[in-house]
């Protein structure tokens, strides 16, 4: 049995369907099951990893978990000792392709991801493991551009030409099925990225190209950016990582790896592919 935390989230949400598609019995954890969306056919419990006492019953059996950053926050360590205890053989933890840098220079600390310590937490935990370093997720964009596409052809943001190689979240998932239902990844810190760094120029006009609209991308002032950020209720601690980052620079984390190919034997699924799989999210309502 696969334990899945961060179950509803947009890794753990097609994890799971995969998982399912294989015939793994899943068990899915969730502060609120009623509300959670889960299929019928998979085990749906109460609880909160980042208080591994309150799903301590439902390790019995596991043999397997998917460890989410947020999810289970500063208790990682502890939930994987506590499933170690019943029986748990392997975890594969989310981790995130930045997770080497200064703890100060990684922006999803501040939306609570604590990325260092679930992988931390999984290496030393005695357990045969895996960790996914994952880019930065191309729904990422959905959140910050959609809203300024459905009503308009110009995107404005900051740092135009910053690049990144994005993943989608379903490649995502598809590794983590293969490192959870195999031991083949057993001991790797793997690095997984899309196909293609592009900027925030080109990523708009990917867009643009998908929707058959001549989408813009308008640099403004970062200080207008986090001013506007701030204001939609965005905490200003992640505002300002993420603009430092920005402002840094194309880095090692922004590097094309070949990850997901090696594993999943096919390309990662572009940008392109990405947009046309969400492409109602864009469209005017």
């Amino acid at each position: 049995m696969i334990l899945v935390t961060g179950a509803t989230g947009t890794v753990g949400r097609p994890l799971i369907d995969l998982l399912v598609s294989e015939g793994a019995v899943v068990r899915a954890v969730s502060r609120d099951p009623h509300a959670a969306g889960l299929p019928a056919n998979i085990e749906v419990v109460r609880g909160d990893p980042s208080r591994p006492e309150t799903i301590v019953p439902f390790l019995e059996g596991v043999t397997s978990i998917f460890l989410h950053p947020r999810a289970v926050g500063e208790a990682a360590g502890e939930l994987l000792a506590l499933g170690r205890e019943r029986g748990v053989a392997r975890v594969v933890a989310l981790s995130a392709i930045n997770v080497d840098d200064d703890l100060a220079e990684q922006p999803s600390r501040f939306q609570g991801d604590r990325n260092k310590e679930a992988e931390d937490a999984a290496v030393g935990s005695g357990l045969q493991w895996v960790s996914l370093r994952a880019a930065s997720f191309a729904i990422n964009t959905l959140r910050t551009w959609a809203p300024q596409v459905r009503v308009g052809d110009v995107v404005r943001g900051p740092y135009a030409r910053f690049a990144e190689p994005l993943i989608h979240e379903l490649d995502l998932a598809e590794v983590a099925a293969r490192a959870l239902l195999g031991a083949d990844l057993t001991g790797q810190k793997l690095s997984l990225t899309g196909p293609q760094s592009l900027s925030h120029e080109a990523l708009v006009a990917v867009i643009g190209e998908v929707l058959g609209r001549p989408l813009k991308y308008v640099e403004i002032p970062p200080v207008a950016v986090r001013q506007g950020m701030v204001q939609r209720g965005i905490p200003e601690p992640f505002v300002d990582a993420l603009m430092a980052r920005y402002a840094r620079g194309t880095g090692p984390a922004e590097a094309v790896t070949g990850e997901v190919e090696r594993i999943l034997g096919r390309p990662a699924r572009t940008y392109a592919e990405w947009v046309a799989d969400h492409a109602a999210a864009f469209q005017s309502r």
